[in-house]
């Protein structure tokens, strides 16, 4: 029986993680400490050995790629980018509840109901990750795989796969792995949200 393990890697942190800024669409690079914790994940993926990687291709997630996999060839992924928010990027929590009060506050609560102005619709976000991840286990039967991506596209794989629209509850922290391994088509989660590598 092929099995095709998926290792999700959420890029390091960003200046705009740090200070509590979405970002979603938006290409920010990685921090001093998102280079750190992306070097962490190289020495523990040393010996790990990868039929393909995949990458967002925003910079984020590509520097975090780089840094853990040298010179390995990484294949861009567009459908795996974070979700766009619109009229909230680059602005922090106390600066929305401002300037969007009433649809902010819906949008926390359920962002499958509420769409934030000139933002991607959460079931287009879902529509289009769903089809990335799709497209790659179809390409790669029984292989091993890493994704680097974002906290927002696993939250939605992880999601699916649980049948459950709570997308804040499966954000996974910067630098962390999750592990989904699909057989006969069918997902597993094996591991989500690792950081011991962090500590």
């Amino acid at each position: 029986m092929k099995i095709t393990r998926l290792i999700l890697i959420r890029h390091g942190l960003t200046l705009w993680n740090k200070s509590g800024r979405y970002c979603g669409c938006k290409d920010v690079a990685l921090s001093k400490e998102g280079k750190a914790q992306a070097k962490r994940l190289s020495n523990l993926l040393k010996d790990a050995k990868f039929d393909k990687i995949y990458s967002s291709d925003r910079k984020r997630a590509l520097q975090t790629a780089r840094i853990i996999f040298k010179k390995a060839k990484i294949v861009k992924a567009p459908l795996l980018r974070e979700i766009n928010f619109g009229a909230i990027e680059g602005l922090r929590h106390k600066d929305i509840l401002k300037k969007y009060p009433v649809i902010y506050r819906n949008w926390i609560k359920d962002p499958y109901k509420t769409c934030l102005p000139k933002a991607e619709p959460m079931n287009e976000f879902k529509k289009r990750v769903i089809q990335g991840i799709t497209r790659i286990v179809r390409l790669n039967p029984g292989k091993e795989l890493a994704i680097v991506c974002h906290g927002g596209v696993i939250s939605i794989l992880i999601g699916s796969i649980l049948k459950k629209n709570n997308f804040w509850k499966y954000v996974p922290k910067g630098a962390s792995l999750t592990v989904v391994e699909y057989k006969n088509g069918l997902p597993k989660i094996k591991k989500f949200n690792e950081t011991k590598h962090l500590e």
